[in-house]
């Protein structure tokens, strides 16, 4: 027998995890979700009680309609019962927003949320203070606006990443229509069905309408080892994914997606006439990790090849595929597909998927220009005649007169918006003719700032954490703008003009990816963090973590050190890639250093 007659073998010998496609018996939680008719039941019946809140069971299903149930811890009461209330996101492919969902939105958050809107770092909206008897109100009119809140959470693809900016030019346009559709193709077929009973009367008239494309993909499930075993829910089954799953797509060179954050990272490569001529595919990576709990990691995609452009669909249905039958059905924390490849290795992974789901060819990568994280900040040149501008949003929070003035010029001038992944927001197709009033409007309300924001705020994230989530075990988002303004005032009394890259979460889930960062933290305790270092401003690398429980008053002089051993270099490198070249020892003594100053 040949060496390839052997290894083929040994994969056909591989033992599958649990999933309805293998007959495997089920865990509870994969049972659960079998039995729930395509996410319906508790769920439905629960939408009609009096209760101001679901039960457990019905609040995992909640999450595969884009919804999760919060209690806003500070408004806890003894001997009162909690503050119930619902968060909200939406599916928005590449960050767009139509002018009309945007209004929609604006008004719901006023009269049946907490009066906030945020842009997350997946490049879609949320809402927060949703009670829930006003929970399919607000679904219904999302979707009768043209938006869908479907997939935005659970055990399914999410919202799928693209480059925000809407140049017509270069790979951008192709890049927007392969993240469209992708959303699509990984779309549920059964859950679509029940989203719309639930939420809509069962109002068809909103499916969504995949292209040719994706139409012939899809046919394509129905059919051997694709083939979930489940006709309803041809793709995914009754019991969906293992975990959530995760896409990207770019072009080469714009990293503002964070591609190696991802199940799947896409780089489109296009003819000069825009076509999409191929994508080089990383797959693997992802964020979240438990304190205390090594199994656990951040880990960074790995490159699988280069595939040619009418075979891109194929593969993310495939690898999407292999991760659902091969994916950890028995132990959550590992179920995402990273810990798949970890454990068996990208070799193994790459010949699964080619002698079972796969059987184009998967090429050498395509070279890259060195990658850079863009955040499209101030006025471009969208197309001729048509400009978009970069506007700051730290945090991602709209609210006040921010969010009051915003929403005038968007109903306006009729302006589209697109959500960065770094949590800002693009105003798009703003006409030459437009642009001078526009500009003084933005100007005049405080939203555009001559001077721009400072550098380190312009590519600092930070996720919600407290009050609303539940994971979360200190602050981030309100934490964020005085952390900022610490650091920069250190930076400025080190005589240091250079920016670091700064992302802050609540938990170790990872939601802001503090993991690439420069400088991350990590909520370990109250006002307690891991202090993350070593990821870099392009966001190739990742990071370390070298103290476990940092009180929050201690950074300046626990860091300052380490800022002074990279200052004496001339900073010739980032504050990334120079912790990388002095080593793990060296960065350990400069911050023991600072942690016993006084």
């Amino acid at each position: 027998m040949t060496e390839e007659g052997k290894e083929a073998n040994q994969i056909q010998e591989q033992e599958l995890s649990p999933c309805i496609a293998n007959g495997a018996e089920l865990t509870k939680f994969e049972q659960f979700k079998s039995d729930s008719n395509y996410l319906e039941q508790p769920l439905a019946l629960e939408l009609n009680n009096e209760s101001d809140h679901f039960s457990n069971d019905a609040v995992q299903l909640l999450k595969f309609h884009g919804s999760y149930q919060q209690d806003n811890r500070e408004n806890r009461k003894k001997g009162e019962g909690k503050d119930w209330q619902m968060m909200l996101r939406l599916r928005s492919p590449g960050g767009r927003i139509h002018p009309s969902l945007f209004i929609a939105l604006d008004d719901l958050s006023n009269r049946l949320g907490n009066g906030t809107l945020r842009a997350t770092t997946r490049q879609a909206f949320q809402m927060h203070g949703i009670r829930k008897e006003r929970l399919r109100e607000v679904i219904g009119t999302i979707i009768q606006s043209m938006g869908s809140t479907l997939a935005a959470c659970g055990d399914i693809s999410r919202n799928v990443m693209a480059p925000a900016a809407p140049y017509q030019k270069g790979g951008y346009p192709a890049a927007k229509e392969l993240a469209e559709e992708i959303a699509d193709l990984l779309s549920p077929t059964a859950a679509e069905g029940t989203y719309l009973d639930l939420w809509i009367n069962g109002d068809m008239r909103y499916r969504i309408k995949p292209s040719t494309a994706v139409k012939r993909t899809k046919a394509k499930i129905n059919k051997g080892r694709l083939f979930s075993g489940d006709k309803n829910e041809p793709l995914y089954g009754s019991t969906y994914m293992p975990r959530k799953f995760k896409c990207a797509v770019t072009v080469p060179g714009d990293n503002s997606v964070d591609l190696l954050t991802h199940d799947i990272g896409l780089v489109a490569f296009t003819e000069k006439n825009g076509k999409l001529k191929g994508c080089n595919v990383y797959v693997g990576g992802g964020m979240g990790r438990t304190h205390n709990n090594e199994s656990t990691f951040a880990c960074k995609a790995q490159p699988l090849g280069y595939v040619e452009a009418e075979d891109i669909l194929d593969l993310v249905q495939a690898i999407l595929v292999l991760q659902r039958d091969y994916g950890d059905r028995k132990n959550r924390r590992n179920a995402r597909m990273k810990y798949l490849i970890h454990h068996h290795g990208v070799d193994w992974f790459k010949n699964i998927l080619k002698n079972k789901y796969f059987s184009r060819p998967i090429k050498r990568l395509h070279p890259e220009p060195k990658a850079k994280l863009e955040d499209y900040l101030g006025w471009h040149i969208q197309s001729k005649g048509k400009w978009f501008v970069g506007l700051p949003l730290l945090c991602g929070r709209l609210t006040g007169e921010y969010k009051k003035k915003l929403r005038e010029i968007v109903q306006t001038y009729q302006l589209e918006i697109r959500l960065t992944p770094n949590q800002d927001l693009l105003l798009c197709n703003i006409g030459s003719i437009q642009k001078s009033s526009v500009n003084k409007e933005l100007i005049k309300a405080g939203i555009l700032k001559v001077n721009g924001p400072l550098p380190l705020e312009k590519h600092a994230i930070a996720c919600p954490a407290l009050p609303l989530c539940g994971l979360a075990m200190t602050e981030a988002e309100r934490f964020l703008p005085s952390i900022l303004e610490r650091i920069h005032t250190q930076l400025n009394k080190l005589k240091i003009e250079k920016s670091i890259l700064i992302r802050v979460t609540g938990c170790p889930n990872g939601c802001a990816r503090p993991y690439m960062a420069e400088l991350g933290l990590v909520g370990s305790g109250v006002n307690q963090y891991q202090l993350w270092l070593g990821g870099t401003p392009n966001l190739q690398s990742l990071a370390k973590p070298y103290i476990n429980r940092m009180p929050l008053n201690d950074l300046e002089k626990t860091i300052e050190p380490l800022l002074l051993d990279w200052k004496k270099t001339g900073f010739q490198e980032s504050l990334g890639k120079h912790v990388q070249k002095i080593g793990d020892q060296r960065v350990t003594e400069l911050l023991s250093i600072g942690l016993q100053a006084p």
